[in-house]
C-alpha cells in the first residue's frame, strides 16, 4: 500500500443554532440549510469524513482505517475505536448549557461515551464569549434549584473571547459557546451530549428540545472553570506553539509563512486542519495544494513532509 497524504471532505451537522459560514466561507459543501458543525476528521458512526483523493477516493474514513489499521500508528492501539473527532463550529446562535460525561461515569451507567475537548477561536464577534463553570462553587441543591428555577445563568461563569483564544475543557465541566463565534474543536470521538439549559427553545419539530438534567447533575464539577497551562517555553516556536497534551491528543497551531519541515513516524498520523490562508503539502511525493477548510489526513509512517505558503493550521496527533 503506497502511503500518501488524505484529503477528507466532512460530515455536515445542521442545528437551529448553526450558520452558514462553512458553505460560504470554508467551502464546505452540503444541501441541508446551514453547516453548524462540519466534522472535518471522523471516524464516528453518527457522521463520518470522506475521503476525497486517491486510492482511497469516495470511502468513508471508517472504513478504511478498519482496513489499514497501521495508518493510524502505534499510539491507536491504546484506544478501543478511532480516538478523535475534529470539527470546524458556527455558532450563529447560542448552544444550549450542557456537559458531556466523564469515563468513569460512562462506565458506572453503561451508556454515553467520555468526551474531553478543546477549542481554538478562528473568528467571533466583538462581544462573543463561552459559557464555562460557574462564578462560585455550588452545592448539587443549589444547582438543581437553579436549574428548576430557570435562574442557571445566574450562577455560570461567562468569559469574553478573541480571535486566537484557546481552552481546554475536560469531560465534567458545564460550557455554552454563545452565539457569534466561529471555531475549531478537537475532542474524544463522542456525540454524547447532556443539555442542561437551552433557553426555554423549540427544535424544529416545534417541541421543547430534550434536557438531561440528572445525567448532567450526576457529572458536572460545581467549580470554577480553570484552564490548564500546556505551553512548552523550550519546544514552543514563533511558527508551532503548543496548545494542548493529555492523554487523548497533542494539538498545536502552526503559523506558517516559510516553509516548514515536519515529519509523520509510526507513532501517530497527523491531521492538519487548514484555518485561513493558501499554500501546499510535500508528502510521500506528492504535492496537494491547500486552502481554508481543508482537513487533511497525514497517515503515520508517511516520514517528512513539507508546508509552504502562508497558513493558520491546527495540527493533532494522538
Amino acid at each position: 500500500m503506497k502511503l500518501y497524504p488524505i484529503k477528507l471532505l466532512p460530515y455536515v451537522s445542521e442545528t437551529i443554532w448553526g450558520g452558514k459560514k462553512l458553505i460560504e466561507e470554508y467551502g464546505v459543501k452540503t444541501e441541508k440549510n446551514n453547516a453548524a458543525e462540519g466534522w472535518m476528521l471522523s471516524c464516528h458512526e453518527a457522521g463520518a469524513s470522506t475521503v476525497a483523493n486517491g486510492d482511497f477516493a469516495g470511502m468513508a474514513l471508517p472504513e478504511v482505517v478498519k482496513a489499514n489499521p497501521a495508518l493510524c500508528g502505534d499510539n491507536a492501539k491504546n484506544f478501543e475505536d478511532f480516538p478523535i473527532l475534529i470539527k470546524f463550529i458556527d455558532a450563529m446562535d447560542n448552544l444550549s448549557v450542557q456537559v458531556h460525561p466523564t469515563k468513569e461515569y460512562c462506565e458506572l451507567t453503561g451508556k454515553g461515551q467520555s468526551k474531553t475537548e478543546c477549542w481554538y477561536i478562528i473568528d467571533c464577534e466583538e462581544d462573543a464569549g463561552l459559557i464555562l463553570g460557574f462564578k462560585d462553587k455550588i452545592s448539587p441543591e443549589e444547582f438543581k434549584a437553579a436549574i428548576a428555577n430557570n435562574t442557571l445563568t445566574d450562577y455560570v461563569e461567562t468569559v469574553k473571547v478573541k480571535k486566537g483564544d484557546f481552552f481546554f475543557i475536560d469531560s465534567g465541566t458545564l460550557h455554552a459557546i454563545c452565539k457569534g463565534i466561529l471555531l475549531a474543536e478537537v475532542q474524544e470521538s463522542s456525540n454524547t451530549t447532556y443539555r442542561i439549559y437551552d433557553y426555554n427553545r423549540v427544535g424544529a419539530d416545534g417541541k421543547p428540545r430534550e434536557l438531561h438534567v440528572e445525567d448532567g447533575a450526576a457529572v458536572t464539577k460545581l467549580e470554577k472553570y480553570s484552564q490548564p497551562d500546556f505551553s512548552n517555553s523550550d519546544l514552543d516556536t514563533d511558527e508551532r506553539r503548543l496548545l494542548a497534551d493529555c492523554p487523548l491528543f497533542k494539538v498545536w497551531k502552526l503559523d506558517i509563512k516559510d516553509p516548514h519541515i515536519n515529519s509523520a513516524n509510526e507513532e501517530s498520523f497527523v491531521s492538519l486542519l487548514i484555518m485561513s490562508g493558501e499554500g501546499s503539502l510535500e508528502c510521500c511525493g506528492e504535492t496537494l495544494p491547500l486552502v481554508k477548510g481543508d482537513s487533511i489526513f497525514i497517515p503515520a509512517n508517511a516520514g517528512e513532509y513539507k508546508l509552504m505558503g502562508e497558513l493558520e493550521i491546527i495540527e493533532t496527533r494522538i
